[in-house]
């Protein structure tokens, strides 16, 4: 796995999470209580062995290099490989549009200074427990040019992500653009790809010259009938969080044990960035039901069904059910919220009544008062 060289690919990232993604990335936007989306993919790389992790950020990634530091809470913060954030290397604003390939390109210094042989890319917001240990195995064995995550699955909550279709022999025949059914299919793309370096600089420098710059559209789906393209099937618990739905679905999958279990309680760890917190405190006239509360928070009211970050503040006589609150939200006395996600620092007044629907929650901008 030391071969591995990890890269979590945040140029042009899906992102239809609206008021979540207004002042930060999707690959910083909160998540189960104390994490944060990208900490799922770097845990999981970290975990398979990979000691060498590069995030190509690209745009509002104030948040994302705070949370990320020196990498030291996954055990990469090395005097060789580690963590390597590569902000977007742009001469004029007009290339923050350019294609994933064009910043591969801008920091192909970074790959070819690398004593890697293969280059695993990856998104930011699948959440799951994955080893990237058998991928690497069954990519050897295969003779695959690339290899690609996917998942076959039977739920409509991955309404927004890449359909493929394979061959009884494991060979990727078909992958679909986002946001497109050109043919129904169950096995979904998990964004994550395998592959040897020299063929990653080879597939940068041919888009080029061609004239395209994303990775998966022009250099793999273009050459798709040339390339040896192979899929590794997962069968663990998976979430893409791209969408309001799919996040508010995803979260609240949290409370499901079995999910909960296999995310968190499995011998490898999700790491985040440690931010030391007094327990949760409540209150005599507490009442907390089937949620996920962090440290930090105070209960006074009713708490349902619901997930709440840390130093979330719950005065007397408030409720709150099937929601997400974000940290450092304070609900004040009788107030109800149902079906809503607050961003940070929400302040809700006393007696304020905010109730969305199961299926068009109610968002509230990070730090508004209502």
């Amino acid at each position: 796995m030391s071969q591995i060289m990890g890269v979590i690919n945040l140029v042009n990232e899906p992102d239809q999470l609206e008021q979540l993604t207004n002042y930060r990335c999707v690959s910083s936007v909160p998540f189960g209580g104390r994490y944060r989306l990208i900490d799922f993919v770097m845990s999981n790389m970290v975990n398979s062995g990979i000691e060498k992790v590069a995030v190509f950020a690209h745009t509002k990634y104030r948040s994302l290099m705070d949370h990320l530091g020196s990498g030291k809470e996954w055990d990469l913060d090395r005097k060789r490989g580690g963590l390597f954030i590569l902000p977007p290397a742009v001469d004029e604003t007009r290339e923050l549009m350019k294609g994933d390939l064009y910043n591969f390109n801008r920091n192909r210094d970074y790959f070819e200074r690398g004593s890697e042989q293969y280059v695993l890319v990856t998104r930011s917001h699948q959440v799951c427990q994955i080893d990237f240990r058998p991928v690497l195995e069954q990519h050897i064995s295969t003779g695959a040019d690339i290899t690609m995550i996917y998942q076959e699955v039977d739920s409509d909550t991955f309404a927004r992500a890449r359909r493929i279709d394979v061959n009884p022999d494991g060979r990727v025949t078909m992958i679909e653009e986002y946001n497109r059914s050109l043919k129904q299919s169950k096995k979904v793309s998990m964004d994550m790809f395998l592959l040897r370096k020299e063929l990653l600089l080879e597939i940068v420098e041919r888009s080029l010259a061609q004239g395209y710059d994303y990775f998966v559209r022009d250099g793999i789906m273009k050459n798709l009938q040339k390339l040896k393209v192979h899929g590794y099937e997962f069968n663990g618990h998976l979430g893409i969080v791209n969408t309001i739905p799919s996040y508010y679905y995803n979260t609240m999958q949290l409370l499901q044990p079995e999910v909960w279990k296999e995310l968190f309680l499995s011998r490898n760890p999700i790491f985040t960035k440690v931010k030391d917190e007094p327990p949760a405190k409540y209150n005599s006239e507490a009442l907390a039901t089937n949620s996920l509360i962090a440290n930090g928070c105070v209960i006074e009211g009713k708490v349902q069904n619901s997930v709440l970050f840390r130093g979330v503040k719950i005065h007397k006589g408030a409720t709150v059910i099937n929601s997400i609150i974000l940290q450092g939200c304070e609900i004040g006395e009788h107030a109800i919220i149902e079906n809503a996600i607050l961003d940070k620092d929400v302040i809700i007044r006393p007696g304020k009544v905010l109730i969305g629907d199961q299926t068009a929650q109610f968002v509230a901008d990070k730090r508004k008062v209502i």
